[in-house]
């Protein structure tokens, strides 16, 4: 079979094809020859240059990386700047709903005490106000003292204020209605 090939190409070698042929095939052989010796000592250099490309390379990713780090800090400062300006704000505005509620409720508790015939703080003082200015008064008609007067009318030795307090309290109680009484 071998020679049946060299008698085949010896015939096309002696046509003035087959030499153009032998010469086109020498012409490829010889590239090819030269990018596979062109390839190798690439590979040779890059085996040798390598370590030190990759090297660099490790230095620019770093740098890169450092800056990359950087700017992500920056723009999470932003953001978390932003967040808290947010969060201050809504807490602010949850703070004057919360007092305006308070305030609400204060004023409805106040006025259902008031329906209910509870004496406010402010009206217990009053009182406590005007039986000290009677206590005094009583005490200039009297001529003696309003300590005097206060200890020897009760017996207790309790300031007049303390016993006003009591008797005031003491005294709306009385005056509610038996369907009040109930209700309470």
């Amino acid at each position: 079979m071998v020679k049946k090939l060299q008698k085949m190409a010896e015939k096309k070698a002696a046509s003035p094809a087959g030499l153009f042929d032998s010469q086109l095939a020498a012409t490829v052989r010889d590239s090819a020859q030269q990018i596979w010796l062109a390839g190798l000592g690439a590979f040779s250099k890059a085996q040798a240059e390598g370590g030190k490309v990759f090297e660099a390379l490790v230095k620019e990713g770093v740098s890169l990386q450092r800056k990359t780090q950087a700017v992500a800090e920056d723009k999470i400062g932003e953001v978390t700047g932003r967040m808290s300006a947010m969060a201050g704000e809504i807490s602010g505005r949850a703070g004057q709903h919360w007092d305006k509620l308070e305030t609400i409720f204060e004023e409805r508790v106040s006025r259902a005490l008031n329906k209910l015939g509870v004496p406010s703080h402010k009206d217990v003082d009053a009182l406590i106000a005007r039986i000290d200015e009677l206590s005094q008064a009583v005490a200039k008609l009297s001529k003696t003292p309003a300590k005097a007067v206060n200890g020897a009318a009760k017996g207790s030795g309790k300031p007049a204020a303390k016993t006003a307090r009591k008797t005031a309290s003491a005294k709306p109680a009385a005056k509610r209605s038996p369907a009040r009484k109930a209700a309470a």
